[in-house]
């Protein structure tokens, strides 16, 4: 497989150019905030090299599990396989960054070579991401969070599966947009104070399954429509309120569903 797939060809460049010329205006006027869903935008047997790569090789995956969520997260460059990797290497490159900015109207993209909650997404069966509003500040540059892409990488997804990725209206309170994370589907957003999202409902998928994806995140020097205070992941509790975890309540969230206590 290796051989087959030309790494300067893994970016579809005269689609990716049609996409944001017919797209943008939808994009950036779409509610409950700027989004837009693309489906069979990249090769089928490249997104397939990355599926079967995607558990080769020495991983270290980072679990995350509060009473928010329950998911895997892998961003280590250097054990990524060569297609991943690769791949990764082109949605970081200046052709995406360009497609991005003609479609979502931000200019000034910068690139994650960190991938900092970035990389590789696993949710196993009974895992969820609550409805949130993500990081604003990066960790290691002094840089502001303005988009999202997620490249879903599930094949013959069923709907009885869930996992749907939800946008919310933080005014309303509730799902405005369900998307169904099916194989070579790319949703992309705007990140802003206020574009909530997530999965939080369980997954139903077999037990044999997950929920896998790609995720790439993109900033700019400017703040856009983000918080001026560096915050992290805020959830949206049963009061409608943005709750912030700290990493000692999610461990300890941990600890008390292992040790049965409530």
């Amino acid at each position: 497989m290796l051989a087959t797939i030309n790494h300067n060809e893994m970016l579809p460049l005269t689609r990716l150019r049609e996409l944001a010329d017919s797209e943008a205006e939808a994009y950036q006027t779409a509610a409950p905030f700027a989004h837009g869903v693309y489906d069979n935008v990249f090769s089928p047997e490249l997104l397939d090299a990355v599926i079967e790569e995607f558990e080769e090789g020495e991983k270290q995956w980072r679990q995350f599990e509060s009473k928010y969520e329950k998911k895997l997260q892998m961003n280590q460059d250097e054990f990524m396989q060569p297609i991943t990797r690769a791949f990764i290497h082109n949605l970081n490159s200046e052709p995406f960054l360009r497609f991005l900015e003609k479609l979502t109207g931000i200019e000034g993209l910068i690139p994650d070579p960190y991938l900092v909650g970035a990389g590789l997404h696993k949710i196993p069966p009974g895992g969820k991401l609550g409805v949130h509003v993500d990081f604003n500040k990066h960790s290691h540059m002094d840089v502001v969070r303005r988009i999202n892409v997620l490249i879903y990488l599930n094949k013959n997804w069923k709907e009885e599966y869930g996992g749907y990725f939800e946008l919310w209206d933080e005014k309303k309170s509730g799902c405005q947009k369900k998307i169904l994370p099916v194989f070579n589907r790319m949703a992309i957003f705007s990140t802003t104070a206020t574009s909530f999202h997530g999965h939080p409902e369980p997954l139903t998928c077999p037990e044999d399954r997950c929920r896998i994806s790609l995720a790439l995140y993109y900033y700019t020097s400017a703040r856009g429509e983000q918080q001026a205070k560096a915050h992290s992941t805020q959830f949206l509790n049963e009061d409608g309120k943005r709750e912030e975890l700290k990493f000692e309540n999610s461990f300890m969230d941990k600890i008390k569903r292992k040790l049965g206590i409530h």
